[in-house]
């Protein structure tokens, strides 16, 4: 289940009330998303109070962008936040869809690039190994509690990002905007293609896609308020016309059906992305997910 980070008017009380609520069950990942130029909790910040606020659900940073950050600074506050929950930190990264945070926070465009993210997750690494990076006296810590860090799932769609990261992730941590199964499942063959040929222990399979409950046209309507909001930086035109085949709106027997599908093609994992901060819609798919 994935915070509400994006949706609007939150604070501390509605952020407390999901995450405990998460963390009660039965999921098996509490998830949340960065932005920069936009009013969403800082990733990093809010990473240590779901540490407090949590003791068995795992954390998943669905994705962080190491070119946002300063490497040996986001290395430090990762294993940190690994310290604070006790070693139930993954990290998904990816190199981030919008321009407008590279400029944000004066970030190099031109590192908008796998490599640029495969450099800085080899700087995090040597970190977390404990590696002396300078003279300094002693290396950069706190040591995470996961030896050799938290887990790294690659945020990709495409083909070739996943491969590229076969080398160094743990697993995927993809997104289905139109619910294919079989789409997905072609993109889950490139990874297990790829994991093998670099002969790393199959990956993790990570889906994701946005929900919403109640009846078709209000659950619908939800969704589409959610994309305008979100996608606040495509054309409104656009996110209008990819709107009524995005993400999912129904009945809890629909998510059901539509999680079961996902299941038959060997997804390990779908998180589940909310359209309201009502934590009404949290407990229905947490009854939902009682039933896998």
């Amino acid at each position: 289940m994935t915070m509400p980070v994006m949706e609007p008017d939150l604070d501390a009380a509605v952020l407390e009330d999901w995450a405990r609520a998460i963390d009660e069950g039965p999921f098996s990942s509490l998830c949340w998303g960065e932005r920069i130029a936009f009013d969403n909790p800082d990733n990093l910040t809010l990473l240590g109070a779901l540490a407090a606020w949590t003791h068995r659900v795992r954390l998943l940073t669905t994705v962080i962008v190491p070119q946002l950050h300063d490497p040996v600074m986001l290395a430090k506050a990762l294993s940190t936040g690994d310290m604070l929950c006790g070693g139930r930190l993954t990290v998904g990264i990816g190199v981030g869809g919008r321009l407008e945070d590279y400029h944000a926070v004066g970030a190099d465009p031109a590192t908008q690039t796998i490599r640029g993210m495969a450099d800085r997750v080899a700087a995090m690494r040597k970190v977390w190994a404990g590696e002396k990076l300078t003279e300094s006296v002693l290396p950069v810590g706190p040591a995470p509690v996961q030896p050799g860090g938290p887990p790294l799932f690659i945020g990709s769609i495409g083909p070739k990002t996943i491969r590229s990261a076969a080398a160094w992730a743990d697993g995927l941590a993809g997104t289905t905007l139109d619910l294919d199964a079989a789409k997905q499942n072609e993109l889950f063959d490139v990874a297990r293609d790829a994991w093998a040929q670099a002969g790393r222990p199959k990956p993790h399979l990570v889906t994701s896609f946005w929900f919403a409950f109640g009846p078709p046209e209000q659950a619908r309507a939800q969704v589409h308020r959610h994309l305008r909001r979100y996608m606040n930086w495509i054309p409104a035109e656009y996110v209008d016309a990819m709107a009524p085949m995005t993400g999912w709106a129904g009945s809890e027997d629909e998510l059901l059906a539509v999680l079961r599908k996902f299941e038959g093609i060997g997804t390990d994992e779908v998180q589940l992305i909310p359209t309201s901060s009502d934590v009404d819609q949290l407990r229905r798919a947490a009854d939902v997910a009682a039933q896998l």
